[in-house]
């Protein structure tokens, strides 16, 4: 097919990555280069994103110009490929599509498309009993090959990618060798078996034909010493005995099975009792070869708990379970489940305790989610935001998941499509909520809640809805006996049934009168049914219709005039709170009572079925409750009160923040806060651990406390939040919630018109940009932020901005830049007499220097930086500077001095409980032994990193087990 006007383009992958335009070779470039070009092929005109290129070249640890060094690389590409386009023209092959690239593989041709074509045509002459032909064909694309595929192609990808295809090229010679041995005489097979079994020794199918092909050639003894010998192996290397097939022909062997000494009548047919391949025989046409994103043993466990006292619901219970196979296995096809119906009705849980009946058929875990899609403030949950907590809840690390959410959902995508799970999308607003969120390949369950329909998920997904309805009278009168008891419904039966009539049927109201019958075992049903005869309101926008008879909010007063003053007090201001949860110490602010206290009314309402603790001390609404509770702190509480309420709440959280922050960065410039208001009880920390899990558990609810901050009348503290968080947001890589907190944080401050608040959030916000590799707006942002400080005469926001401004020289490859800017930030400390920040700024031109290949010049820099953190007692600061200097000593080829400064960092790490810049520095010293060629020291280091990146869900635990298992076993060192 031709290309631009030029001769066709062909590619080779199975060996060596080459390419022609005609008759023509290319000279295809670096070796980094090359890899950009082969995962654009592999991903057969799929779009591969920024991100995941960056990821596959260089894995984990990119250099800090990665994207734009990518960009170069297209753009060469683009002009080796297509040199005759235009200049200025777009490209048709090499081709832009949001935050990423694809190339037109139909319009080219390559040596992996002869191979996937010759062995489905090899399939299929074996489907009609042309065995000879199959075989011909197999033996001739197998003989085409020229060694290992993709040699010499550097990077993660490319490496999955060699596997993978040699898996395929071995599954084609088993299937070729199946045939043939069905064929017969099985003694032309027996040498390349045996062969075969020496090169791959841990592989069952391989074994299992070489047991049929000496048993038929007479060589029943050598038959069972292969499987004696495979079985040792397997015992020894991987702990596990030989799976089924396989000892079942050595069953058969040792007893002397004659119909497995003879080929199956007519030639291979199934059932014969050879083995089926794993590889390219087995695999579909259609299939793409799209190497996967191999994840750590993350198993995510995310529902909630089962209601304990579930009741009825059983002919929806057996609709639900129709939708599933009868195996108690995994669906085969994409299975979509949509229970809709309206408020209270009992959709989370019934969706819950389905999904705790049928988990264990999900053997890679659960998600949960609650969208929040008609919480009463607006506060729903986006896609990408869940998007990135299932991916982090599945093993990505958070500094690897992209920006856009289309590149959100293609990796979330990508890491579901090995697993099967089961995922909970609760009160969905609408189809473009939940859309993203869908697996794209089938084998899990999503179970989705919602107050609509959804018929877009019906019509275009071919979603199964399961409409739910009021209760049936009987259903309501087993609720109130599972919570009551069946001696006291008995007791009273008129007034149970009378209950059941006022509360409409609807469970959310059953329940809030059960548990204010629970607590008073001493009240008559018949003078609870009084109450709330008495007690008739009109919870307009949430009325159970026509249908329900009663209203909804004479359930929900009578239930909340239960409450003591101050308990109801809470339930009011509590939807003053931005969410999606609420510590007892930020309630206990809202309420302007000790913690001790606070946790006494929480205690009270989550009593009354008015709140759910949805982790301990950690509290959410019922949105149906939240929306009775915004009613009732509109009409009931002043202004004044509500204001005052939430500047206690504002308050806590800034000066719990500024005293956490101290923790994870104890000497970075502080910026003085304004006194708290009484009552907000900020907390205090006693050591490190507590602040950084306070950070950790607080996250979320930070962000949104940062932006209500903003946008609810509080400027002054949404900078001053944000300004907190963004150096712990950005050591932990949440670089999503940096940009967002800083976004909102500008607002604030533009509306303050305050100078000193608008350069600290152009400042973190251009820094947040420059982390995702935005140039432009990381330039525009910083320059701006500068500006700002020199006129205000702000020195340390100065270095600050001059640190932010070389991180951004530094990835674009501008080490010169950098370098100035590292030295005005230097000298800006010294004249501040700041020996800490001056510490930094050492480390940070130590690195560049790393970066420019002046392993030397690196080391001095490094040294000093040491020093002087140990000078001041910074441990964080010295960890760092120490890890810096043991990479200047591996690149100086002094290994010993290497591990020896790694291993003090890794000390220091361990005393700070930091496990993922301790495993990192684990695996900077496995890479000083390995270059010292000490592969003992190297697995035992890396052996150590594994376990704490595996503890911790991070993805960089793939790179080690690879790194691992191109080690070899310990016997592979003598």
């Amino acid at each position: 097919m031709e290309t631009n006007g030029m001769g066709s383009l062909r590619f080779s992958l199975l060996g060596p990555l080459r390419a022609w335009r005609g008759a023509e070779e290319l000279e295809l470039g670096s070796p980094q280069q090359r890899a950009v070009l082969a995962m654009l092929l592999l991903r057969r005109g799929q779009v591969a994103g920024v991100a995941d290129l960056v990821d596959g070249i260089w894995g984990a640890q990119p250099p800090e110009g990665a994207v734009p060094v990518l960009r170069t690389y297209i753009s060469r590409l683009r002009k080796l490929l297509e040199p005759e386009r235009p200049s200025g023209e777009p490209s048709e092959l090499l081709v832009s599509i949001g935050d990423g690239y694809a190339l037109r593989t139909d319009t080219v041709s390559s040596d992996l498309d002869d191979f996937e074509e010759a062995v489905a045509q090899a399939e299929d002459r074996r489907a009609t009993g042309d065995f000879h032909g199959a075989v011909r064909l197999l033996r001739t694309v197998l003989a085409a090959g020229e060694g290992t595929a993709l040699a010499g192609v550097p990077g993660p990808s490319c490496e999955a990618a060699r596997e993978d295809l040699a898996e395929r090229r071995l599954g084609a010679l088993e299937l070729a060798l199946r045939i043939e041995l069905e064929l017969g005489p099985p003694e032309t097979v027996v040498p390349e078996l045996l062969t075969l079994r020496d090169a791959h020794p841990l592989r069952e199918a391989v074994s299992e034909l070489l047991l049929i092909a000496l048993y038929r050639s007479g060589r029943q003894a050598e038959a069972l010493e292969v499987y004696t010998r495979t079985r040792r192996t397997l015992v020894e290397e991987l702990g596990i005995e030989p799976g089924p097939s396989l000892r079942a022909v050595h069953a058969r062997i040792l007893a002397g099975d004659a119909a497995l000494a003879q080929p199956a009548p007519g030639g291979p047919t199934e059932g014969t009792g050879v083995p089926e391949g794993s590889g390219a025989g087995s695999r579909p046409e259609s299939a793409v070869l799209v190497p996967s994103r191999r994840t750590g043993p993350v198993r995510p466990s995310q529902l909630p708990a089962d209601p304990p006292l579930f009741a009825g619901r059983r002919a929806q219970l057996d609709c639900a379970d129709d939708l599933l196979p009868d195996s108690d296995g995994p669906p085969d096809t994409a299975v979509i489940a949509v229970v809709d119906g309206m408020a209270g009705i009992g959709k989370t849980t019934l969706a819950v305790h389905w999904a705790h009946r049928i988990a264990h058929r999900f053997p890679d875990g659960s998600l949960y989610v609650n969208l929040r899609g008609f919480d009463p403030d607006g506060s729903r949950m986006e896609s990408g935001e869940a998007i990135a907590m299932f991916l982090m809840a599945l093993g990505v690390a958070p500094q690897s998941v992209p920006e856009r959410l289309d590149a959100q959902a293609a990796l979330y995508r990508s890491v579901l499509a090995d697993r099967r799970v089961l995922i909970v999308l609760d009160n969905a607003t609408d189809t473009e909520q939940v859309q993203p969120l869908l697996p794209g390949t089938p084998g899990s369950l999503v179970i989705v809640t919602s107050r609509s329909r959804l018929s877009g998920l019906i019509a275009g997904h071919g979603a199964q809805l399961l409409p739910l309805d009021l209760l049936t009278a009987e259903e309501s009168l087993e609720l109130l006996t599972r919570r009551l008891g069946a001696a006291r419904v008995g007791a009273e039966p008129e007034a149970a049934s009378a209950i059941v009539d006022l509360c409409a049927r609807l469970p959310l109201a059953l329940a809030i009168v059960a548990a204010r019958a629970a607590h008073h075992p001493g009240f008559r049903l018949a003078d609870i049914v009084e109450e709330l005869r008495g007690d008739v309101g009109g919870l307009d926008a949430f009325s159970a219709g026509g249908d329900a008879g009663t209203d909804v909010r004479a359930v929900f007063s009578w239930s909340y005039h239960a409450l003591s003053p101050e308990a109801a007090g809470l339930f009011r201001r509590l939807t003053l709170h931005p969410g999606p949860d609420i510590s007892v110490f930020a309630a206990s602010a809202l309420a302007g009572v000790p913690a001790r206290q606070g946790r006494a009314l929480l205690a009270e309402l989550t009593g009354a079925s008015l709140l759910i603790e949805r982790a301990p001390g950690r509290f959410v609404f019922h949105d149906l409750l939240r929306a009775y509770a915004c009613e009732l702190t509109t009409g009931q509480d002043s202004a004044s009160d509500r204001d005052a309420a939430q500047l206690r709440m504002h308050d806590h959280y800034l000066h719990t923040a500024h005293h956490a922050s101290a923790g994870p960065c104890p000497f970075r410039e502080t910026i003085p806060v304004p006194p708290s208001a009484p009552g907000s009880e900020p907390l205090r920390f006693d050591d490190t651990q507590q602040e950084s899990a306070w950070l950790r558990t607080e996250r979320h609810v930070l962000r949104a406390v940062v932006e209500h901050a903003a946008d609810h009348g509080y400027p002054d503290h949404a900078w001053r939040v944000a300004y907190a968080l963004d150096l712990f947001f950005d050591c932990l890589g949440y670089r999503h919630d940096l940009l967002e907190i800083n976004k909102a944080a500008l607002r604030a401050a533009r509306a303050l018109g305050d100078p000193v608040a608008k350069a600290h959030s152009l400042r973190g916000l251009g820094f947040g940009h420059s982390r995702f590799g935005h140039a432009d707006e990381a330039l525009r942002y910083l320059d701006g932020a500068l500006e700002l400080f020199q006129e205000i005469g702000d020195a340390h926001g100065q270095a600050r901005t001059h640190r932010g401004l070389a991180h951004r020289a530094n990835a674009l490859g501008q080490y010169d830049v950098s370098l100035e800017h590292s030295a005005q930030a230097a000298e800006l400390y010294r004249s501040l007499r700041n020996p800490s920040g001056e510490a930094n700024v050492l480390n940070e031109i130590g690195w560049t220097y790393i970066l420019l290949g002046d392993a030397a010049n690196a080391l001095e820099y490094c040294e000093k930086a040491v020093a002087l953190h140990q000078e001041l007692g910074d441990q964080n600061g010295e960890a760092a500077a120490l890890d810096s200097v043991g990479c200047a000593h591996r690149h100086l080829g002094q290994y010993s001095a290497a591990v020896e400064r790694f291993e003090q960092a890794v000390e220091l790490y361990r005393q700070l409980d930091n496990r993922y810049l301790e495993a990192d520095t684990l695996r900077h010293i496995g890479g000083a032994h390995l270059a010292a060629h000490d592969h003992s020291s190297a697995r035992a280091a890396w052996a150590a990193a594994l376990a704490l990146l595996e503890e911790g869900g991070h993805t960089e635990a793939d790179d080690v087990r690879r790194a691992l298992r191109e080690l070899g076993s310990p016997a592979q060192d003598q």
